[in-house]
C-alpha cells in the first residue's frame, strides 16, 4: 500500500504527529501520575467510577471502547487499558471490549504506518528485527500469532503494532494474529484488573498480605507466569536460527 504523493504522506505524516504530541501532552499535564498508584485515591474514585458505570453503562461502554482504539493508534501501551477494563467492566465483558478494541487500533495503526512512515520503520527497525523475516515468509498468521502471545520477545506494544511493516503482511492475517495471539495475555491483565476492583471492594485499609492471598490477584499472577514459561518455550522452539534447528 502506497501513496503516490509525497507531499499528502508528509502532511497526513505531520498531522498525526501533531495530533500525537498534542495528546501526551494534554495527557501529562491534566493527570497527576502519583495518584495512580495512592491506594486511598483509587478506593475513593472506585466509588464514582462504577456508580457512573451502573447508571451509564451503555455510554461508558462506547467511551471507552473508542478511546481504546484511539489510544492504541497514538503509540500508548497497552496495560494501563487492560487494568482499567477488568478493574470497571469485569474480566469477562473487560475482555471482550478490550480485545475488539486493541485490535481495531493496531489495525489502524499498521495501515497508518505502512501508508506514511514505511521508510521511517524500515530505516529504524529493518537490521533489529532482520532475524524475524525468514519466519514470516514461511508462515506470516502462524508467527505472528505467536509474536503476538510471546508478546514480541519483549518489544513495546506499539512497535509490534507497525513492524509488520518490514515484511508486507497482509491485513487479513495481522488481524487474525493480533486477536488470537493477545488474547491469552490480556485476558489474564484484565482478570488481574477486576481482582484488584474486588479487593478494594472487601478491604478499607489494604495491606500486601491481603492482596496476595487474595484469588482474584494470585490466580492472574499464576496465569502471568505460567504465559512467561510457556512463551519462553515458545519463542526458542519457533522462533531458534535455521542453523540451530538442523
Amino acid at each position: 500500500m502506497k501513496i503516490s504523493s509525497k507531499n499528502l504522506k508528509f502532511t497526513i505524516g505531520a498531522i498525526y504527529l501533531t495530533i500525537l504530541f498534542a495528546g501526551l501532552y494534554f495527557l501529562f499535564s491534566t493527570i497527576d501520575i502519583r495518584n495512580l498508584t495512592n491506594y486511598e485515591f483509587i478506593r475513593l474514585n472506585k466509588d464514582l467510577i462504577l456508580n457512573y458505570k451502573n447508571n451509564n453503562f451503555i455510554l461508558l461502554t462506547f467511551s471507552f471502547f473508542i478511546f481504546s482504539i484511539i489510544w492504541v493508534l497514538m503509540l500508548g501501551f497497552g496495560m494501563p487499558l487492560l487494568l482499567f477494563a477488568g478493574f470497571v467492566f469485569g474480566k469477562w465483558w473487560g475482555t471482550f471490549i478490550i480485545i475488539i478494541s486493541t485490535t481495531i487500533g493496531a489495525t489502524l495503526l499498521y495501515l497508518l504506518a505502512s501508508l506514511f512512515f514505511r521508510d521511517i520503520i524500515e530505516e529504524k527497525l529493518s537490521s533489529k528485527f532482520s532475524n524475524l523475516k525468514a519466519f514470516f515468509k514461511k508462515d506470516e498468521l502462524l508467527y505472528f500469532t505467536i509474536f503476538r502471545f510471546v508478546g514480541g520477545g519483549g518489544t513495546p506494544y506499539g512497535i509490534q503494532n507497525v513492524l509488520p511493516v518490514l515484511f508486507d503482511m497482509r491485513v487479513k492475517n495481522y488481524i487474525l494474529g493480533t486477536f488470537f495471539g493477545s488474547l491469552p495475555a490480556m485476558f489474564v491483565t484484565v482478570s488481574l484488573g477486576s481482582g484488584i476492583e474486588n479487593v478494594i471492594d472487601k478491604n478499607v485499609n489494604l495491606s500486601a498480605f491481603k492482596v496476595i492471598s487474595s484469588p482474584e490477584i494470585y490466580l492472574p499472577i499464576i496465569g502471568f507466569f505460567v504465559i512467561l514459561v510457556v512463551s519462553f518455550v515458545i519463542k526458542k522452539f519457533f522462533f531458534k536460527p535455521n542453523d540451530e534447528k538442523k
